[in-house]
């Protein structure tokens, strides 16, 4: 077979891709044999496209699918996307404002049918996208979270929470969207950092004037706000209960300027700080959630001021009907006419905005549904604690102990119409009843066809149904065979970001609902950055297109980059230069091949053959590497793997194995050894194809079905051991001390400038350390001649492993003219390193410039010194 020069990544791709579908590699079968690895896939957006974070994420997915199916698991990937409810509720809606439509005109109904379009338009992109990945999920069990299966599943774990009064109604405090209209989850909510603003106060008249214990009669207290308008819902002044300034005024009241409302003054201490401003804080229960727990610990009436378009209700007085920002203008104005103003200074705050429509989100007031998360977190963070589940790097349990420790109750309640739709009927006086369908509803509570139902108008946070992702995928709450094979999963790997709002949340409802973990391991990636370490977005310009990358690089090596810099606990940092590296890694191994099919041609499996110290030694590093490669898998230290394969690939295997073969190889008296060299050869590479699959799938198989005595994909084949391959101490002895002695001669005659062809002398019998070796010498290093106990005279020496040789350079070199030389590079080298000092000695450099050109001057400067130093040692030589 013709092996091309180079290896085509997109052809290797369109080659393998279907053929693996079609073979039904990646599809699972709960009745296999095989202990069970699982995994589900975070499931990205149907608004979503393809990002760096996704290819990361996935690419590691499926290096530990892929290694684990070859492992012998019975291994299953399973694939899907989430609905993203306001954010795809947002994109349908903004297609329909561009063509002056509205989808309250249009109806419920009408709506919904132009999202389900859009979604099976364009909704399915990233799905597409992974697969240019050559991710290997089981796409026959593609899941969407608003499909049949697992909107039966949200219906079910919904009435199984209300039923234990888990799930529940109530008015609370929750961030509210005036654009869209709904209610947010926390993620929905992205604050604006340094948000320039100024901090407003304005005086409360006291209803009677007092005589304070710091001997001021007070006639009223000053507040400050960066919100004034809603002092209309202000209910109560807050102070500190030992606040000399007021603690007289504990109980009395204030007068509002503009509503008939007298406002009591409280005493908290778990909220004022005395030396913080004046010392007194105005309290919105219905629009701050510092002042809500302030309500709720006094007992206070809460009073909404806002309507759910952010314009002011009655409650607004006066200035009912304006906008929420108009009517901060008309309150602060009458404020100074009525001689309340007290000053105004700037101030920088975090503004916290709706991650889709943009606007400044509103802490409101308003009836939704909760879960109620106090008895749901013990467990959860039990499992923690006692190692049932384990975060990967450990560190992020913090990150999870701080959430689940300090829990609110969950708002699941959204007022969109794109979601699952809260399964609650109204009659006409207000009674909720829960159900899976209206006729359950009326079946259960014994209602007559004539009592009017009216089905809740809401739908729940993406987050709920996302959270039942572990077992609804498997056909939760049916008990499937898939359910009990592969639950729980063996691992999720996910980004830090979600660890509040998914990752804990299916931990809990996995322990409520399976009485299991819904994993045994959490992989936490970290963010994949530029190469400055500057976060990824458009309006910076420094975001990398995964496609791009692929279609500039190909898969394999883009899959490879993403793999060898996923260090734990560090950020990635995309550098095109270290991409451009594994491209050429990608080479090597196709060169290697190249050559190796050039030695396999008469090659018999089967005829006697006699394995060198070469062969046994690359087999003996084979051993330990694989048994790295392994462990570094199964801790999740993917660049390690990376790194392991990359060392012993290059560096041992080609440039030290195959150079070191060829001399048997090219030797054709001695057949046998010659045999055994081909077998290793194909050992090995047969070896470092299989450990390449998980991370290189297309090349590894391209290179698979070219090699002779191999059957079927590389993707089933087996994934080495480390007993398949012979540990040899002492090969690996004998080729470390030939190995060391090489690079010495080559140093030297490096820093030399010595011709091809050089003599190698032995002061004794230690010789017999290269026994066998002289072949190796001469194919590595040119030496022409190895000497024992031959004249020494003006020579270049070294040691290794206690054993002295010596390089003879009378004839070699003109010794003159080359200490001539070596004082010229010398004196070139001491000026480099005098300017390199200079400028590190330049407090406004070091200080100023990049700090990446700072290092690069640092590592300049050292790379100098130890030229210098070399230099030395070879003068010194020289001169005896």
């Amino acid at each position: 077979m013709s092996i091309p020069k180079y290896y085509d990544s997109a052809l290797a791709y369109d080659k393998y891709y279907t053929a693996w579908e079609e073979a039904g590699c990646f599809t699972a079968d709960p009745k296999a044999e095989g202990e069970p690895y699982s995994i589900v896939i975070p499931p990205p957006n149907v608004t979503g496209s393809l990002h760096m974070g996704h290819a990361l994420n996935n690419t590691l997915q499926d290096v530990l699918i892929r290694y684990k199916r070859m492992d012998g698991f019975n291994t299953v990937w399973v694939p899907g996307t989430d609905h993203a409810g306001i954010a795809t509720q947002w994109i349908v809606e903004k297609q329909l404002r561009a063509e002056g439509k509205d989808r309250r005109e249009m109806g419920r109904e009408a709506f919904l049918k132009r999202v389900w379009e859009w979604k099976a338009e364009s909704g399915g992109t990233i799905i597409h996208q992974l697969r240019r990945l050559g991710v290997s999920c089981d796409w026959s069990r593609e899941r969407f979270t608003m499909d049949e299966g697992l909107s039966t599943a949200v219906r079910e774990v919904f009435i199984r929470y209300y039923e234990d009064g888990i799930i529940y109604r109530a008015q609370r405090l929750i961030n509210w969207d005036p654009f869209a209209q709904t209610a947010l989850s926390n993620l929905e909510v992205e604050n604006e950092e340094d948000f320039q603003t100024e901090i407003w106060s304005f005086a409360y008249p006291l209803s009677e004037p007092t005589l304070c214990e710091d001997g001021v009669l007070r006639e009223e207290i000053v507040v400050a706000t960066t919100r004034p308008e809603t002092m209309l819902g202000d209910t109560a002044v807050a102070v500190h209960p030992e606040d000399p300034r007021y603690r007289a005024l504990i109980g009395k009241t204030v007068r509002h300027p503009f509503v008939d409302r007298e406002i009591t003054i409280v005493a908290d201490a778990e909220l004022v700080d005395p030396e913080f401003g004046t010392g007194a804080v105005k309290i919105t229960p219905a629009h701050d959630f510092n002042d809500f727990a302030v309500g709720k610990r006094h007992d206070l009436e809460m009073i909404n001021i806002l309507n759910v378009d952010g314009t002011l209700n009655e409650e607004g007085g006066p200035f009912a009907g304006l906008d929420r920002f108009d009517a901060r203008k008309a309150v602060k104005e009458k404020l100074a006419e009525l001689g309340l103003e007290r000053g105004s200074k700037e101030h920088v705050m975090a503004l916290p905005r709706s991650q889709r429509s943009g606007v400044p989100v509103e802490p409101m007031l308003s009836t939704q549904w909760f879960v109620r998360m106090e008895g749901l977190a013990a467990p959860a963070i039990d499992a923690i604690e006692t190692g049932r589940t384990k975060f990967v790097p450990k560190t992020w349990e913090n990150t999870y102990y701080a959430w689940m420790r300090n829990i609110q109750d969950w708002c699941i309640s959204r007022q969109l119409w794109w979601g699952h739709r809260i399964p609650a009927w109204y009659d006409a006086e207000g009674n909720v009843y829960v159900g899976r369908d209206e006729a359950e509803v009326r079946t259960c509570h014994q209602l007559a066809d004539d009592v009017a139902l009216t089905q809740d108008e809401d739908v729940l946070d993406t987050w709920f149904s996302s959270a039942l992702w572990a077992f609804s995928t498997f056909g939760w709450p049916e008990d499937t065979e898939s359910l009990k094979k592969y639950y729980p999963t063996s691992v999720l790997i996910t980004g830090f970001d979600i660890i509040f709002f998914w990752v804990a949340r299916m931990m809990f409802s996995g322990l409520y609902f399976q009485d299991e973990v819904p994993f045994k391991d959490i992989y936490i990636h970290a963010l994949v950055r530029d190469e400055h370490g500057q976060k990824m977005s458009k309006t910076k310009g420094n975001v990398v297109d995964p496609l791009t990358e692929i279609d500039k690089i190909g898969v394999d090596a883009f899959r490879f980059t993403l793999v060898a810099l996923a260090a734990q606990g560090r950020d990635i940092l995309w550098n095109d230069k270290r991409a451009e590296g594994y491209v050429k890694f990608q080479n090597k191994v196709w060169q290697a091949f190249k050559f190796i099919s050039m030695h396999l041609e008469g090659y018999d499996a089967n005829a006697p053959k006699e394995l060198g110290v070469y062969d046994k030694w690359i087999l003996a590093r084979l051993h330990t590497a694989v048994a790295s490669i392994r462990q570094a898998m199964e801790e999740y230290r993917f660049n390690d793997v990376a790194s392991e394969l990359y060392a012993f690939v290059w560096h041992e295997f080609c440039d030290w194995y195959l150079e070191l073969s060829k001399g048997t190889l090219y030797n054709s008296t001695n057949q046998i050894a010659q045999q055994g060299a081909k077998h290793t050869l194909l050992t090995v590479f047969n070896a470092v194809v299989r450990i390449m699959h998980p991370i290189m799938p297309f090349l590894s198989e391209e290179l698979w079905e070219r090699m002779p005595n191999t059957t079927g994909f590389v993707m089933t084949a087996s994934y080495p051991k480390p007993e398949d391959f012979v540990s040899n101490p002492d090969s690996l002895e004998q080729v470390k001390f030939l190995q060391e002695v090489i690079v010495e001669v080559r140093r030297i005659r490096a820093e030399m400038e010595l011709g091809n062809k050089i003599e190698l002398t032995l002061r004794s019998v230690e010789a017999a350390k290269l026994h066998g070796q002289e072949q190796g010498l001469k194919d590595l290093c040119s030496v022409t001649n190895l000497v024992v106990g031959g004249k020494e005279g003006v020579s270049s020496t070294f040691v290794v492993d206690g054993v002295t040789f010596f390089i003879p350079l009378e004839g070699v070199v003109d010794i003159d003219a080359e200490v001539t030389r070596l004082n010229k590079k010398l004196e070139q080298v001491e000026k480099s390193i005098g300017r390199l000092e200079g400028r590190l000695s330049n407090k406004k450099y070091v200080e100023n410039a990049p700090a990446k050109i700072v290092q690069e001057t640092r590592d300049a400067l050292t790379a100098e010194k130890d030229t210098h130093t070399k230099l030395l040692k070879a003068r010194g030589e020289l001169e005896g």
